[in-house]
């Protein structure tokens, strides 16, 4: 016998369960299921009142998914497209370029470990650390820490 079809109020519980959703994306995500924009957001409006769904929390889960891995540039870029407010993502930005060099050595020190040995490992490792998200500042200063011990740093 087929299960009665969820309500939309379950389904948002359902995913809001799994882990922190923004508001946007919880939108996106239940707008198939809600038979009108209205009833979606007093449905919305709803679950932010009673805590279920809160931007700053989703705000936090996000760094503590991504900030381990990736660069202030690249969680400031997925951030963006769950439509925080101006300072939440302010404030988000302040966090993780904080915290940007220490997070990019051990991305740095995970992946490689050394120092690069030739011009070409060199760029190697800049292009993956910027892939992730980290500034130019940021890996220059890291390499230039890491070429410390073999030689003056001079090219």
């Amino acid at each position: 016998m087929p299960r009665p079809p969820l309500s939309l109020k379950a389904r948002a519980v359902g995913y809001l369960s799994r882990r922190e959703h923004s508001r946007a994306e919880l939108a996106r995500k239940l707008a198939p299921h809600a038979e009108s924009a209205e009833q979606l957001e007093q449905l919305l409006d709803s679950l932010e009142r009673e805590n279920w769904l809160s931007n700053a929390r989703f705000a936090e889960s996000l760094v503590h998914r991504r900030a381990s891995r990736y660069g202030a540039a690249r969680v400031m870029q997925e951030a963006r497209t769950h439509q925080l407010d101006a300072e939440q993502l302010a404030e988000l930005q302040t966090r993780l370029r904080a915290t940007e060099l220490e997070r990019a050595r051990a991305v740095w020190q995970k992946r490689f470990g050394v120092a690069p040995a030739t011009l070409e490992d060199k760029a190697r490792q800049i292009r993956f650390l910027a892939a992730r998200g980290f500034s130019q500042a940021v890996i220059g200063r890291l390499l230039r820490d890491a070429d410390l011990p073999g030689d003056s740093g001079d090219e």
